[in-house]
């Protein structure tokens, strides 16, 4: 008997690793489903319908094609399975689908909606370089990205519009999320910026979360730093708030504090 499988207890463990590894090759189904469930409306169409909706009513308003009514089902049912919808039968025994927390965010006009955010985030070009990780640990690449496309994503930004508009609106998007906490009545929240007079968020994109801070506090001065192609065009609003072009990796303006959401590095 092979060594790995000898009692129950190997046997279980095995088949726990296969599972596992399985795992791990098809979760980028859930991603894709959920990319997939934006751009063809789910979360929309179950918002007009104003009520739980049964998977024919949805594929009705959803025009899918009318063999791929089973896929839509599998679809939800992962989309289920991994909480972006909830699932109840109704008094006729009919299954029907709901949004939960989660699928709210991924409503078009929510004002939190993280819709730019996953689009720009799943982009082909923003994946491709996953592909390339040992490519790149055995080159002397700056880094996957480089190995994809020859550039760094912010040489790819500043080279190709249509990208650099999708990131933008991604970096935004999720921005806006984490300024709404930024700007917040909770007195933790606030504490963050007592004593400060002068900050400077770094990388900071079209000055989505700079903006809000701003606003929610007249007395700070707030500085936008991005790359020249970034804030090219850009207007601070004459009192509280500007923009500047130029590298974090070579000077950053001096501020009481400094602002770093996010940092791509491993693209």
């Amino acid at each position: 008997m092979d060594p790995l499988i000898s009692g129950d207890d190997g046997a279980v463990e095995l088949l726990a690793a296969h599972a596992h590894i399985w795992e791990h090759i098809f979760s980028f189904h859930k991603s894709m489903a959920l990319k997939c469930a934006i751009e063809v409306g789910i979360p929309d169409a179950i918002q007009k319908h104003s009520k739980p909706v049964t998977l024919l009513e949805l594929a009705s308003i959803l025009a899918i094609h009318p063999t791929k009514a089973p896929s839509l089902g599998r679809l939800m049912r992962l989309l289920v399975h991994t909480n972006f919808f909830s699932m109840k039968k109704s008094e006729n025994g009919e299954i029907m689908f709901d949004l939960t927390i989660s699928s709210q965010l991924l409503l078009k006009d929510h004002p939190l909606s993280q819709v730019a955010f996953i689009f720009g985030m799943l982009n082909p070009i923003m994946i491709d370089p996953a592909h390339h990780l040992s490519t790149w640990l055995n080159s002397e690449a700056e880094s996957p990205f480089h190995v994809t496309h020859g550039r760094s994503i912010w040489e790819h930004a500043n080279a190709i519009s249509m990208f650099n508009d999708y990131f933008n609106q991604a970096m935004a998007s999720d921005a806006r999320f984490v300024a709404r906490f930024f700007t917040s009545n909770d007195n933790k929240i606030k504490g963050f910026f007592e004593g400060i007079k002068s900050l400077v968020d770094v990388g900071g994109g079209d000055g989505t979360m700079a903006k809000a801070i701003a606003e929610a506090y007249p007395e700070l001065k707030c500085i936008v730093l991005d790359l020249p192609h970034v804030v090219e065009g850009l207007k601070g609003n004459g009192s509280n708030l500007v923009y500047i072009g130029g590298d974090m990796f070579r000077s950053i303006p001096l501020a009481d504090a400094v602002l770093l959401k996010v940092r791509c590095n491993s693209t």
